[in-house]
């Protein structure tokens, strides 16, 4: 690979979270609603009187996070937090720090969605593969395709009907959270498992809806993959059935679902908001709903840019290991 190559790469990647963050920064902006004004006006409706000096309040506290700027110094205040990661704080939960909250949500996201994200792609390739291959047995090549119809439904709705039939008609497993709040988070092995008895079904809600996907790329491969010369030349040299499968049809067709992986990872984040939602798991997309609803510029601010630089070095990295998983490729110098 040549360094004005790599050079090139780096200056996309910079380009595109620039782009990425400037349009987070200006659509919050779109909306006429004054997120300050609108927390000060809950806190003080609780205790039903509206204290004079209402607006100068609002006033001071705009001033306080900089809302009184122009937008044209706003963005370049915004754009100087980003590049040195200053995240600021939290509107709704002031005097909170967005990289604290981020910092309570995310582990729990990581780990729940980076297994399912992991089994799914697993799960969903090597099951498409199998419904590809003329050798693979009946089961596999009519009977599965027909399972895969939960891949056009919505994560969250079949996570609704997880919670009716599972956790609250059949009462199997917990209606939602991360654990029982019963319990104070102790990290022994019973907390674990509560954590893991708490985390199958949006789990599965995940595994059932994004495995399908999976499925049906790799089969679309695998169908290509097996009318290329040097499968033909395989078959002919007498080579046994799984080691055509797996050493030349398999591993032939696995890129773009490599490059698929490591872009579902980088929407973690994203995917995340509805299903969280539902199963009421404290997790990062629970945190970005709340933060949208409540217009928490900081918050929607600090957490979309986790994303935007997610998705660069997660594109930029699977670039360069191209080369890597397919020794076709190749980054030469002209």
């Amino acid at each position: 690979m040549s360094l004005s190559y790599l050079l090139r790469r780096i200056l996309l990647v910079f380009l595109i979270i620039w782009s990425a963050a400037t349009l987070n920064f200006f659509i919050p902006k779109l909306t006429p609603r004054n997120p300050l004004r609108e927390k000060l006006l809950e806190q003080a409706s609780r205790s039903g009187y509206i204290p004079p000096g209402f607006n100068e309040m609002v006033k001071s506290y705009e001033k306080k996070f900089g809302l009184d700027q122009p937008v044209w110094k706003q963005y370049l205040t915004y754009m100087n937090d980003m590049a040195h990661f200053n995240l600021g704080y939290s509107i709704s939960n002031f005097p909170k720090t967005v990289p604290e909250l981020i910092g309570q949500a995310i582990w729990w996201t990581i780990g729940l969605l980076t297994a399912t994200t992991l089994i799914s792609f697993f799960l969903g390739t090597l099951l498409g593969a199998l419904m590809a291959w003329s050798r693979s047995s009946f089961i596999f090549r009519q009977v599965v395709p027909s399972l895969l119809v939960l891949g056009a439904v919505p994560p969250f709705i079949v996570g609704l009907l997880l919670i009716y039939l599972v956790a609250f008609k059949w009462q199997l497993l917990p209606l939602g959270g991360a654990y029982d709040t019963t319990n104070l988070p102790t990290w022994d092995f019973s907390f674990f498992l509560d954590i893991l008895k708490h985390s199958i079904l949006p789990a599965l809600a995940f595994i059932l809806t994004t495995a399908g996907g999976w499925a049906i790329g790799m089969r679309g491969m695998m169908v290509t993959v097996q009318g290329e010369d040097y499968m033909t030349f395989a078959e002919a040299k007498g080579l046994k059935n799984w080691r055509l499968f797996y050493r030349y049809a398999v591993r032939n067709a696995l890129l773009p679902q490599i490059t698929g992986l490591a872009i579902s990872f980088s929407y973690i984040v994203g995917g995340s908001v509805l299903v969280e939602s539902v199963f009421r798991y404290p997790g990062l997309g629970s945190l970005l709903a709340t933060a949208i609803r409540q217009l928490d510029y900081f918050l929607i601010y600090g957490i979309v840019f986790i994303l935007i630089v997610a998705i660069g070095i997660a594109m930029f990295i699977v670039d360069l290991i191209y080369p890597l998983l397919d020794p076709r490729i190749a980054y030469e110098g002209k």
